[in-house]
């Protein structure tokens, strides 16, 4: 990207009156270049920042599954103790397949809460809905 310094409108018109036609659709073919590749550029910003948080979020729907697994691996296991032998390693059992519960609960949360902050591209529709009006001829933008 080239820095170049605003011209001012009377510099402007100068340049308008003196260029070729050929030489001022050079210049907006050149900066509607530049535009586009820096739209580019921040719609893969905003969709590496998505990726990341999509993956983090699954990460922990991801893990919520392994826990339920381990949940339903340890009531299995304490009810066949409870059932087999009605001693208190069957409830030991149960206890643990608890604590795999509510460890399963607070990662399907945390992986919820996560997933719903995505966004998508925000910055980037905001910045192209900006371009047409900047395309109309005889208007000042600012």
């Amino acid at each position: 990207m080239s820095s170049q310094i605003p011209e001012s409108p009377n510099v402007a018109h100068q340049k308008a009156d003196n260029a070729s036609l050929g030489d001022l659709l050079g210049d907006v073919t050149r900066d509607l270049s530049t535009l586009m590749r820096q739209e580019v550029e921040l719609a893969k910003a905003e969709l590496k920042q998505s990726a990341t948080r999509a993956g983090k979020g699954g990460g922990m729907l991801a893990g919520a599954g392994v826990a339920g697994h381990f949940v339903l691996i340890f009531l299995s296991l304490a009810l066949m103790f409870a059932l087999g032998a009605l001693m208190p390693l069957g409830w030991a059992a149960v206890i643990v397949a608890v604590i795999w519960g509510i460890a399963a609960a607070i990662l399907a949360s945390i992986g919820r809460k996560e997933l719903k902050q995505i966004k998508g591209l925000p910055q980037t529709g905001e910045t192209l809905s900006e371009i047409p009006p900047t395309l109309k001829p005889g208007e000042v933008n600012r």
